[in-house]
């Protein structure tokens, strides 16, 4: 008997158990679940011969950053791979390609699959999202190749939930909203939960300015949401930025407290430091003095977590924790491990995190002309860091800010209005209007 996963695709078990566990962890892992990596496991103890939970599982294990058990699942499934169809060979090839550190042949790998293979879902969504294999390519045009490689198989796709929740995702980081939310919609008509639909949501509101609506969203989404999910420290993170921007800083600090600080996180290492140290500096910027906001033990987890350069999106937040810590001797270290690895051509987003790291060095030590001339020649090519429009908003506001400090209050007032252009924020209006004041004042 033939056994096949919600796609149609076939499954080479012959239990029927592992089949079924194997295709709900596939529906997990497509809706940010968290049971996904335990149906992969249950898959594969009920056939130990099914390649494809074994590989399944291996790239759940590398997501918690637990890197040699994701590899030795990923050897363990090569080894059966012959024994499976050649789809899942080829499926099986392309994630463990990834996982053995070779980001840039696994996604020449996915894009030959897809084209033979559209509704293999889980090869797909390799590439989706800010963390996917497109994401993390450090490519200045990689907003609009995520949507090339998923245009084409809308029709393949049609109303499925998952694929609807990506393409939104990518419609809206390219600022063209109305298809994003019309197919977001679609995609929460088809599965309320799907995490990944809410954090669409989430990135539609804050783009267009509606934190209010932003917030009775998440607000009511989040009720239920179990924290071990994918999500949920980083939609509690959404539903901070909408409470700052509203100005409610004490449920913004509540927020952080209770869900998103290090001690309490239960998201995967990359996804605490960037949701932390990124939250905490907004509330550096505009609302609270550093030594006033609990930055020591995020500093501290981003030592641990991170103790050497190499993993782009995680350095560029270590160095903003240790920026608001003044901690000179650890931006120092990582300016020379990001120099030695630009240098050998190990970075992928080029030579503008190591200038980044600099500049972060010189706003701590109150360097402002250095720190802004470092934010304003990094700027172009902060997207080839990864993450979102709004992640990387925090860089545009930390060189805001040292335009600030250094006194260039006109570079400052255009770089906010300019964002203000783009999308209301309340947070940007009040702090525009601070920076006005000081023009104001300023001696002609």
């Amino acid at each position: 008997m033939a056994f096949t996963d919600r796609y149609g695709l076939a499954l080479s078990t012959s239990s029927a158990k592992a089949a079924e566990l194997y295709a709900r962890g596939l529906d997990h892992s497509l809706a940010a679940e968290a049971p996904a990596e335990q149906c992969f496991a249950a898959a594969r103890e009920e056939d130990p011969g099914f390649a494809l939970a074994h590989v399944a599982e291996a790239r759940m294990l590398q997501f918690r950053g637990k890197a040699a058990e994701a590899k030795q699942a990923a050897v363990r499934a090569r080894e059966l791979a012959p024994s499976a169809s050649r789809r899942e060979h080829h499926h099986i090839d392309c994630i463990a390609t990834a996982l053995d550190g070779d980001p840039a042949g696994a996604l020449a790998k996915l894009r030959e699959h897809v084209a033979e293979f559209p509704l293999d879902a889980f090869i797909l969504s390799q590439a989706c999202g800010v963390y996917g294999l497109i994401g993390f390519s450090g490519r200045l045009e990689r907003d609009e190749e995520q949507l090339a490689l998923l245009e084409p198989l809308a029709s393949s796709y049609g109303d499925d939930w998952w694929f609807l929740s990506q393409i939104a995702f990518a419609y809206n980081e390219l600022f063209r909203h109305d298809e994003a939310r019309t197919a977001v919609e679609r995609s929460l008509a088809g599965y309320a939960r799907n995490g990944h639909a809410s954090h669409t949501v989430a990135h539609i509101a804050y783009e267009t300015g509606d934190a209010a609506g932003g917030a009775s969203f998440m607000r009511e989404w989040l009720v239920g949401y179990e924290p071990a999910h994918q999500l949920y420290g980083h939609n509690h993170w959404h539903l901070a930025l909408f409470e700052l921007a509203a100005g409610n800083v004490d449920r913004v600090l509540k927020l952080y407290d209770s869900v998103i600080r290090p001690a309490v996180s239960t998201s995967a290492a990359l996804g605490t430091i960037a949701d932390a140290a990124s939250l905490l500096w907004r509330c550096t910027l505009t609302e609270r003095p550093a030594d006033q906001l609990p930055w020591a033990e995020v500093a501290d987890f981003a030592a641990r977590a991170f103790p050497r350069a190499g993993m782009v999106w995680a350095d560029a937040h270590c160095m903003i924790a240790w920026c608001a810590t003044n901690d000179q001797a650890r931006l120092t270290g990582l300016i020379g491990q990001l120099r030695d690895r630009s240098a050998g051509g190990k970075v992928y987003a080029g030579p503008m995190l190591l200038t980044l790291a600099e500049g972060y060095s010189a706003f701590a030590a109150g360097e402002w002309d250095l720190a802004a001339n470092l934010f304003e020649t990094a700027a172009p090519e902060v997207v080839r860091l990864g993450g979102s429009h709004a992640q990387r908003d925090i860089f545009e506001e930390t060189l805001i800010e040292a335009n600030l400090r250094a006194g260039r209050l006109g570079r400052a007032r255009r770089l906010l209005e300019t964002r203000l252009a783009r999308r209301s924020n309340g947070r940007d209006q009040r702090w525009l209007a601070h920076i006005n004041e000081r023009y104001a004042a300023a001696p002609a």
